[in-house]
C-alpha cells in the first residue's frame, strides 16, 4: 500500500479539523431540535429557515460575550485547559479509516494509517481528560474542582471495561491496525464469538457513553450539584472551546464503535448491490453509523436521569468491569480451544 505525500495528509488533516468543528456546530442544533421534539416543543426555529442558522448565531454571541477572569485563578493553566481538551479531541478522529486504499479520489481516505491505530485513539481520547482535571483545578473554585475530580476518576473506572471490551476485538482481528479490522470483519470468523463479541460491543458502547461524559454519566458537569461543575469558572470563547471537544470526543466515539465493531466503512453486501454508485463512496455508510450513535447519544440524554455518583462508581467497577472481562475471557478461549 501507497503512502500519501506529506502535503496532501496535511491537506487532509486540515479538512478533517473543518469538518469536524462543522459537524460540532449542527450537532448542538441537531441535538436541541431533537430534544425538543421529545419534550413536544419546536425547538430552535427562528434563526434563518426552520432555524438552520441558529449555530452561526450562537457562535457570533459566544465571540462577543464577556470572558470572565477569575482573580485568584492560574490564568495560564485556565486558557491551556481547554486548548488540550479540544487539541487531543481533534488529534483522536485521525486514525479512522474512512475507505479502502485509494478511494479518495485516489488517495487514501484517512489521515494517519498506524500498524497501532487502535491504542493511538485510546490514549489520545484518554489524554482528553487532563484538559479537564487542569481546567477545574486551576479555577480556583469548589464546584469547579469536584467535577474535575469526578472526571478523573469516572475515566480510571471506565477505561478499564473500554480496554477489555476492546481485548475481544484485539484477539479475534489479531492487530491493533483499524484498517484491517474493518477488512476482516470480526463478525464473519466464527458464529462461536458472537456471544463474547456482543457482550464486548455492549459493555464498549456504555463505557464509550461515559467517556464523554454525556447522560446519564455526565457527572462532571452535574448542574443541579455542582452549578456547571468544571465549566463554572469558564465562559466565551474557552468555554465554547469545552464544548467543541464534548461534541468532536462524541463524534470519534461514534466513528470508533462503528469501525471496530460495525464494519466501519463496508457496508452490507445486498445495500452495496441494492443501492447504485453506493460502493464508489464507502464512507457514506461510516457517517450512516456514525448518525446512529449520534442519535443514541441525544436519545439517552432525553430518556435517562443523572445517576448518583456512588451508583456511577458501582456501576463501572462491579457490572461493566466484569461483563468487559467476560466478555474477553470468553472470546479468548473460543479462539484458543474451538476455532
Amino acid at each position: 500500500m501507497t503512502h500519501d505525500p506529506l502535503w496532501i495528509t496535511f491537506i487532509k488533516a486540515l479538512a478533517v479539523c473543518v469538518l469536524l468543528l462543522g459537524a460540532f456546530a449542527y450537532m448542538t442544533l441537531i441535538e436541541r431540535k431533537l430534544l425538543g421534539r421529545f419534550q413536544h416543543r419546536p425547538g430552535p426555529n427562528m434563526v434563518g429557515p426552520g432555524g438552520w442558522l441558529q449555530p452561526i448565531a450562537d457562535a457570533i454571541k459566544t465571540i462577543f460575550k464577556e470572558d470572565l477572569n477569575v482573580t485568584a485563578a492560574d490564568k495560564f493553566v485556565l486558557v491551556l485547559a481547554p486548548a488540550i481538551s479540544i487539541v487531543f479531541a481533534l488529534s483522536a478522529f485521525g486514525a479512522i479509516p474512512a475507505g479502502p486504499a485509494g478511494s479518495l479520489f485516489g488517495f487514501n481516505p484517512w489521515v494517519m494509517d498506524l500498524d497501532i491505530g487502535l491504542l493511538y485513539i485510546l490514549a489520545a481520547t484518554s489524554l482528553g481528560v487532563y484538559g479537564i482535571f487542569l481546567g477545574g483545578w486551576a479555577a480556583n473554585s469548589k464546584y469547579a474542582l469536584l467535577g474535575s475530580l469526578r472526571s478523573s476518576a469516572q475515566i480510571i473506572s471506565y477505561e478499564l471495561g473500554l480496554g477489555l471490551s476492546v481485548l475481544a476485538v484485539i484477539i479475534v482481528a489479531g492487530t491493533l491496525n483499524l484498517r484491517e479490522i474493518v477488512e476482516l470483519n470480526i463478525w464473519s470468523v466464527s458464529p462461536w464469538l458472537w456471544p463474547g463479541l456482543l457482550l464486548a460491543f455492549a459493555t464498549f458502547v456504555i463505557s464509550g457513553t461515559a467517556e464523554v461524559n454525556r447522560t446519564p454519566f455526565d457527572l462532571p458537569e452535574a448542574e443541579q450539584e455542582l452549578v456547571a461543575g468544571y465549566l463554572t469558572e469558564y465562559s466565551s470563547i474557552k468555554w465554547a472551546l469545552y464544548q467543541m471537544a464534548e461534541y468532536v470526543n462524541m463524534l470519534t466515539a461514534s466513528a470508533f464503535i462503528s469501525t471496530l465493531f460495525l464494519g466501519g466503512y463496508r457496508g452490507p453486501r445486498f445495500l452495496d448491490a441494492l443501492i447504485p454508485g453506493v460502493s464508489e463512496w464507502p464512507f457514506i455508510w461510516l457517517f450512516v453509523k456514525m448518525a446512529i450513535f449520534m442519535f443514541m447519544f441525544i436519545w439517552l440524554k432525553a430518556t435517562l436521569p443523572r445517576l448518583r455518583y456512588d451508583q456511577l462508581m458501582r456501576f463501572g467497577w462491579i457490572y461493566v468491569f466484569e461483563f468487559a472481562l467476560a466478555a474477553a475471557l470468553v472470546t479468548g478461549a473460543v479462539v484458543a480451544f474451538v476455532i
